[in-house]
């Protein structure tokens, strides 16, 4: 098997301080969270910032000061976000990629969100490839339902996404699919052959076990607040870099070496 890839989601969109106290929200907060994940054992670090209100922002100035402290204090790989939060409009979404960041997630269809939804139609997906295409930004095409992932193929089949191939396979957004083993796997079985995938599952009743299932399976695994703001059942994580402590034991439990940043540029090219 490959190398196990840990993303760290340091911040998020809508987790609050309220929810965890510990949660990152200046730059620098951001920046200090990634450098501690990174020593802990993730390579990537998915990148959404905050305003001085703590509100979810895609302001390119605040990006760039995230985006720079990060690489002041360590070599993780800078995946931007494109998903940006609810009522947010495409060319919002996409301001980060102006900073050409070496990766960006690129949500491939429309998902309930609670009682929210963010959309992404077929044009807007399209042209988002095209954006990161010209920048030469690697895409993580994220799938919350199993027709994204025939979504991006039609990406693919136009030339608009090549090979090698990253997934992020978005569980358990509430109004979406719900985690289960079944789940993952059917998402799994339909993606092409080779390709490279993350389990992303939403809340601390599933977030392990799916980490489990996705190490058993040659699978990645992704953590951080943005995605679960639990240690364990009644115990709230005290930082992002113990979440990816809890990662890295799941791969030496499935006999997975885990990859560095420059693995991961390595095995998707971007170096």
């Amino acid at each position: 098997m490959a190398k196990l890839v840990i993303t760290c989601a340091v911040t998020g969109a809508e987790t609050t301080r309220e929810q965890n106290p510990n949660l990152p929200i200046t730059p620098a907060e951001i920046a200090d969270s990634a450098a501690e994940a990174c020593e802990a054992g993730a390579a990537i670090l998915h990148l959404h910032v905050r305003d001085s209100a703590g509100n979810p922002t895609q302001d390119i100035d605040v990006f760039r000061e995230a985006i720079e402290l990060t690489r002041a204090k360590c070599n993780i790989v800078i995946e931007a976000t494109t998903g940006g939060a609810v009522g947010m409009s495409l060319k919002e979404r996409m301001q980060p990629l102006q900073l050409d960041p070496e990766m960006a997630s690129l949500d491939c269809g429309t998902v309930n969100f609670e009682d929210d939804y963010i959309v992404n139609t077929l044009p807007m997906m399209r042209q988002c490839a095209a954006e990161m295409k010209s920048r030469r930004v690697f895409p993580t095409l994220e799938c919350f339902d199993i027709s994204h992932i025939d979504a991006a193929a039609l990406l693919v089949e136009e030339g608009m996404v090549t090979p090698p191939l990253h997934y992020g396979i978005v569980l358990n957004v509430p109004g979406a699919v719900r985690y289960d083993a079944n789940a993952l796997d059917f998402f799994v079985r339909r993606l092409p052959k080779d390709s490279f995938w993350t389990v992303i599952a939403i809340g601390g009743r599933v977030a392990l076990t799916a980490a489990r299932r996705a190490a058993a399976a040659g699978g990645f695994i992704r953590v951080g607040f943005e995605d679960n703001v639990w240690y364990a059942k009644g115990q709230l994580a005290e930082s992002n870099a113990q979440l990816v402590e809890q990662a890295v034991k799941v791969a030496a439990d499935a006999g997975r070496e885990v990859a560095t940043p420059d693995d991961v540029r390595k095995m998707l090219g971007l170096a």
